[in-house]
């Protein structure tokens, strides 16, 4: 099985790692070249671009400016243990046992708006570039046209023909997906909890149930689409009812 996850917003350069396994992204030359374009922009341009704060604006307009090829190792860190939002709340991953690294490794891969797409143990530095930022680069009118291509062909080369894929990303980044391009069909998974007698998707609790689900398969090495039926992490449950073939819905 792969899954995919999108990134978060926040970052967390400071907690211990724990593990000394690092890997390097395969896209870096394309995410210089993004860089590049975000080097020149201002603090002014970039709060305007990204919607964010001066402050935001002034700490990301340093990053655009420290970042380089190769990496600065004292300045980065494994993608999966460098997020630090909703999802990745719900991985817990580092309580995750060491003996798991191979089946995350194996299983998960992260759409990134600078990295395209990334394994969990891939170096990166602190950045921030949301895959909707309305970017030009070169020919390309969005982030969506310039990934789109290096993300499904990397994706067809390590899926075999009947491998599950899940779909654990948000609308935005999924959106960076080829589905017509890809070798296999997409599996989603939604998460819907009661609220005033009825089953709604509330963010908040989708995006960590997002991560679950994701510790959930790394946990049982599930394979198959019953596997992931049998999800039952923080009280979901499988909703036979709700689900259709490839849009599993799950309640709680």
């Amino acid at each position: 099985m792969k899954l995919v996850i999108s990134p978060a917003k926040s970052l967390d350069f400071e907690t211990q790692v724990p593990t000394q396994i690092k890997t390097e992204a395969r896209f870096l030359k394309q995410s210089e070249q993004l860089n590049n374009v975000l080097k020149e922009k201002t603090p002014k341009e970039l709060s305007s671009l990204m919607k964010i704060s001066n402050n935001l604006s002034e700490l990301n307009y340093q990053r655009n400016q420290e970042w380089q090829l190769p990496l600065i190792e004292a300045k980065s860190r494994q993608a999966i243990y460098a997020f630090n939002g909703g999802v990745y709340k719900g991985l817990d991953i580092y309580n995750l046992p060491e003996e798991k690294i191979d089946v995350m490794q194996n299983t998960v891969r992260i759409l990134s708006g600078l990295y395209g797409l990334l394994k969990p143990t891939d170096l990166i530095m602190p950045y921030r570039l949301e895959m909707g930022t309305k970017l030009s680069i070169g020919d390309y009118k969005n982030l969506y046209e310039f990934w789109k291509k290096d993300i499904v062909n990397t994706l067809n080369e390590t899926l075999s023909d009947d491998e599950v894929f899940l779909n654990l990303a948000s609308n935005e980044y999924f959106k960076a997906i080829d589905k017509k391009a890809l070798k296999v069909p997409v599996i989603t998974a939604n998460f819907k909890d009661l609220k005033n007698g009825e089953y709604k998707i509330i963010s908040f609790y989708a995006k960590e149930a997002r991560g679950l689900m994701a510790r959930y398969v790394i946990d049982t090495n599930a394979k198959t689409v019953e596997d992931l039926k049998g999800f039952n992490y923080n009280g979901y449950s499988f909703s036979e009812s709700m689900s259709k073939t490839n849009d599993l819905i799950f309640v709680r």
